[in-house]
C-alpha cells in the first residue's frame, strides 16, 4: 500500500511528514533546508521512494477569510509543478494554524525555542497530513 507525504512550503525550509503505510498516522519525517529547485526535487524523490509514496498533500496557507494571499499562490503554484514533475496525485490542504498549534503544543512540551526551530516545520507537516487522513475517514 503507498503511503501518504505531508509538505509544510516555506521560504527557506521543507517541511515533510509521512503516513504509516495504513494511513492512519502521520508522523514528521526532516526539514529540507531549500537550496536549488533540483536539489529539492531529488531529495523528495529519494524520500518518496523510500518511504513508497503515491500522493502528496501540500498545505495552503490561506488567509483567515479563506481567501488566498500571494504565500497560498506561491504554494498552489508548488503543487502543480510537484504534480507535473512527479507525476502522482498532489492535494492542497488548508493549513491555518498548523503552525501556530505546533508551536503550542511544543511550548507545552517545554521545549526550548533553539530546539523548536529545527522541528516546527516537521511538525507543522505532520499535522497538514493527520488532518487531510482525518477528513478521508470521517466520510
Amino acid at each position: 500500500m503507498k503511503r501518504l507525504m505531508g509538505l509544510d512550503y516555506g521560504d527557506k525550509t521543507i517541511g515533510i511528514a509521512v503516513s504509516d503505510e495504513l494511513g492512519w498516522t502521520a508522523q514528521g519525517l526532516e526539514v529540507i533546508r531549500r537550496t536549488t529547485v533540483e536539489r529539492d526535487l531529488t531529495r523528495l524523490r529519494e524520500l518518496i521512494a523510500q518511504y513508497n509514496v503515491g500522493e502528496l498533500v501540500v498545505g495552503l496557507p490561506k488567509n483567515m477569510n479563506n481567501t488566498i494571499g500571494p504565500r497560498g499562490e506561491i504554494c498552489i503554484e508548488f503543487a502543480q509543478s510537484l504534480q507535473e514533475t512527479l507525476s502522482m496525485p498532489v492535494h492542497l490542504w488548508d493549513e491555518r494554524l498548523t503552525t501556530v498549534s505546533a508551536t503550542r503544543t511544543l511550548i507545552e512540551a517545554d521545549v526550548s525555542r533553539k530546539k523548536r526551530k529545527l522541528v516546527i516545520d516537521k511538525m507543522a507537516a505532520g499535522l497538514i497530513l493527520q488532518n487531510y487522513m482525518d477528513s478521508k475517514t470521517k466520510r
